[in-house]
């Protein structure tokens, strides 16, 4: 399978199928029990790094990237506590769906744009690269180069999150894929931490800050890295 053929389908999962049931689970109407479950721990894991980015106090003026937005969960806080945000997304509907929400929260306001772009196509610099919940969607033999140009973005950390390989980890992914249905991704990567740490500390990183935040369904490592 080719780097474009997965780019391909995740695309094309987060603007048909995908797009729908994301919306739910990152909005805060009704949805089923997992869902519920998924929806607890993602936020658990932006109110991790929101409280990382508090406790900092120094958010203000800051140009991050939020690379792989999804409907602006991440972006839109950082932007109210008074960071430049650049979000981007795959997915024109993610991103169509994240101005809706930055518009009824926040107005038109300078500090926040998004863009519809996939990580390769993402240029610049900034202070702060953010991605979360995005590398489930990279094979391990991609992963190293989607990391290094990540790092080449950013100029003094690199904020990821990612779906842990560990034996239970991979036990439930297998049982999970005895059910397929139409609103699941075809795929889902699951990492080594020191994987990892090792394509980190190979572009000039070190780690500083790291959570892990696991419910039923929902698991997911954040790392925080700086130069």
């Amino acid at each position: 399978m080719t780097v474009t053929d997965d780019k391909t389908i995740v695309q094309n999962y987060f603007n048909n199928v995908g797009f729908d049931r994301w919306r739910r689970i990152y909005g805060d109407g009704e949805v089923n029990k997992v869902q519920l479950d998924i929806r607890t721990g993602h936020q658990q894991t932006v109110d991790t790094l929101l409280g990382w980015l508090q406790a900092d106090g120094n958010l203000a003026g800051q140009r991050i990237c939020d690379a792989g937005c999804g409907v602006g969960s991440l972006s839109i806080p950082m932007a109210k506590m008074g960071a430049i945000v650049h979000g981007s997304d795959i997915s024109e509907r993610m991103i169509q769906e994240a101005r809706s929400r930055a518009q009824q929260e926040l107005g038109e306001i300078p500090n926040l744009d998004f863009s519809v772009q996939d990580l390769e196509a993402l240029r610049g610099q900034y202070d702060t690269v953010i991605c979360l919940d995005v590398l489930i969607h990279y094979p391990d033999a991609q992963v190293p180069a989607m990391i290094q140009h990540l790092s080449s973005l950013a100029h003094s950390r690199l904020i990821l999150s990612f779906a842990p390989w560990t034996v239970g980890y991979m036990l439930l992914k297998k049982v999970g894929d005895f059910f397929p249905g139409p609103s699941k991704a075809t795929r889902a990567y699951l990492h080594r931490r020191f994987d990892i740490v090792d394509i980190l500390e190979s572009s000039g990183w070190h780690l500083n800050r790291t959570a892990l935040t696991k419910t039923r369904f929902y698991f997911s490592y954040l790392m925080e890295a700086q130069r």
